[in-house]
């Protein structure tokens, strides 16, 4: 009687082990949907970005100087025209792929 007291609630602990097992996989499966996956689909558009930038795109940096491509560097950087005749050196990093999108948006519909 003893030994199957002792079976019997051996067998009904791995059945929570198993649901809690489930639960965790489930747990990591929405961390991975709802953070990661988006990040990552994130940085790829930002590098696709980045490297599409050529002469004479209008753009914004992540400090918010609004100016025009000049000369696109083979180190990675961009000379940039903030005003007739003022140009400065950054990183291709330092551009905001949103505001930069924003802007060129607006300048679209400006246009029609």
């Amino acid at each position: 009687m003893n030994t199957f007291y002792l079976l019997q609630t051996a067998s009904q602990g791995s059945g929570m082990g198993t649901i809690q097992l489930v639960m965790l996989g489930g747990m990591i499966l929405v961390f991975w949907l709802f953070f990661i996956r988006p990040q990552a689909k994130r940085a790829k558009n930002q590098k696709k970005f980045i490297e599409d930038l050529q002469k004479g795109d209008k753009i914004v940096t992540i400090a918010g100087i609004h100016g025009r491509i000049n000369k696109v560097g083979d180190d990675g950087t961009l000379d940039i025209e903030v005003s007739p005749g003022s140009y400065i050196k950054i990183e291709k990093s330092a551009i905001s792929m949103d505001w930069t999108a924003q802007l060129n948006k607006v300048a679209a519909t400006d246009k029609k």
